[in-house]
């Protein structure tokens, strides 16, 4: 083999290692919230951490796999992988189980599978290839409705298997979009669009109508002339604000379910009935209590490993799973759980920068599209067990129970991996 050929082969160590990092201490998190009883073996089956191992071993079999598959292979059947597993979604309307309430499972014996976290990086793998495409021009209003239906599609078909937490991850792409050309005024409306939900519900339509009325005529005096907006325009943003305001309203309280507008609700404080906030807070609030009060109790230094009182003593459902999280927190403590978010955002930084290094454009936009997914999924359930944002079933990549999950964002990261060893070969 000659040093060109075998430089060709060279994989990201930091990746791997940050990975195995991951999956190593998520592994034994698991094992604290899941274990009952004495701890007799690492591998007993009929626990779930024992099962989880298992899953841990397949990983690395799955992680051989996508390594020595040509580079190519994924550039090529981008857009073959994205139909299997749109058809894979179309599928669990018929052959679907229903877990928790979410039609998003195959039924396999005793396994289950989930094919909605395989469609992240079939997603991914899709974006990248329409995007790298020469025709493609993402300031043309053709090629970004092209880009945003390749996203639409997974998301509206894993909406309708009532998995809105899924759902959200695919609005990641849109920092994808904005690094390869998307103008900026698209984010300002998606930001200006988040601000006003949150200020409708909170404080209604009157002061949101003020708030946004004072923003856009500061904007309007402050801003030089050339690039002022004239005052018909700024009367019509104001009326479109307040239009949005009300309809946000309405949206709140006819469309969404009980259960989403209490998340809602207790999330920006809305109740002011002292009995129906406590009931809300006993079925809706309960887990995210008991997570708060898990991580709090950890302190600086933690209590242990296996020494969690409220981990052992099962007082956060679903532990092992979304709620991940507070296990690092009450036995790793404040030094633990700083230790995880430093890893994680050290692979998503180490990722974003390997991005900017492709020499293709296909391994660049699917470099931001994995620390854009990675990075949703983190924020957004670290932020949901600590009560900073409203509720959301969502898994920490890496460290919650399930098989699927984690060879999703094994299969994810790892084509990274190898379409980064492979640009030395792509100029």
């Amino acid at each position: 083999m000659n040093r060109e050929s075998h430089k060709s082969f060279r994989f990201d160590w930091i990746i791997i290692i940050l990975f195995l990092l991951l999956v190593g201490f998520g592994w034994l998190n698991i094992m604290s919230a899941s274990h009952i009883g004495e701890i007799e073996s690492y591998f007993d089956m009929s626990q779930l951490y024992g099962k989880h191992a298992v899953f841990l071993g397949l990983t690395f079999v799955l992680i051989v796999l996508i390594l020595s598959i040509e580079a190519k292979f994924y550039e090529r059947f981008a857009s073959v992988i994205y139909i299997i597993a749109m058809l894979s979604l179309v599928g669990l309307f018929i052959f679907g189980k229903d877990v928790n309430g979410a039609r998003s499972w195959y039924g396999i014996g005793s396994m289950t599978i989930q094919p909605s976290e395989f469609a992240k990086f079939a997603t991914a793998l899709a974006v990248a290839k329409y995007m790298s495409d020469l025709q493609t021009n993402m300031n043309t209003l053709k090629d970004q409705l092209k880009a945003v239906a390749i996203i639409i599609v997974p998301a509206i078909l894993i909406l309708l298997q009532n998995d809105a937490g899924s759902t959200l991850v695919y609005a990641s792409f849109f920092f994808v979009f904005y690094r390869e050309g998307l103008q900026q005024i698209y984010l300002a409306i998606a930001l200006s669009i988040i601000i006003l939900a949150v200020l409708g519900l909170k404080f209604g339509v009157l002061i949101t109508a003020i708030i946004a009325g004072a923003f856009i005529f500061g904007v309007y005096f402050f801003r030089r002339k050339k690039k002022r907006l004239s005052i018909i325009q700024s009367i019509v943003i104001l009326v479109i604000c307040v239009v949005f305001s009300s309809g946000i309203k309405l949206f709140y309280q006819h469309v969404l379910k009980p259960h989403q507008q209490n998340r809602i609700s207790l999330w920006l404080r809305l109740e002011k009935d002292p009995i129906k906030l406590e009931q809300m807070k006993k079925e809706e609030a309960y887990n995210l209590i008991q997570s708060e009060q898990a991580i709090s109790s950890g302190g600086l230094t933690g209590k242990g490993f296996l020494q969690g009182t409220r981990t052992t003593g099962k007082f956060v459902p679903e532990q092992h799973t979304d709620y991940i999280f507070s296990t690092v927190g009450e036995e790793w403590g404040f030094i633990g759980s700083s230790l995880v978010v430093l890893l994680f955002m050290a692979l998503i930084i180490r990722v974003l920068y390997l991005a900017e290094s492709q020499k293709s454009q296909f391994s660049r936009v699917y470099g931001y599209g994995v620390a854009s997914i990675l990075f949703i999924h983190f924020t957004i359930n670290t932020g949901m067990v600590m009560g900073l944002i409203p509720t959301v079933g969502i898994p920490l990549p890496f460290f919650s129970y399930g098989g699927s999950g984690l060879w999703g964002f094994t299969i994810l990261l790892f084509i990274f991996v190898k379409l980064d060893s492979n640009k030395i070969n792509e100029w």
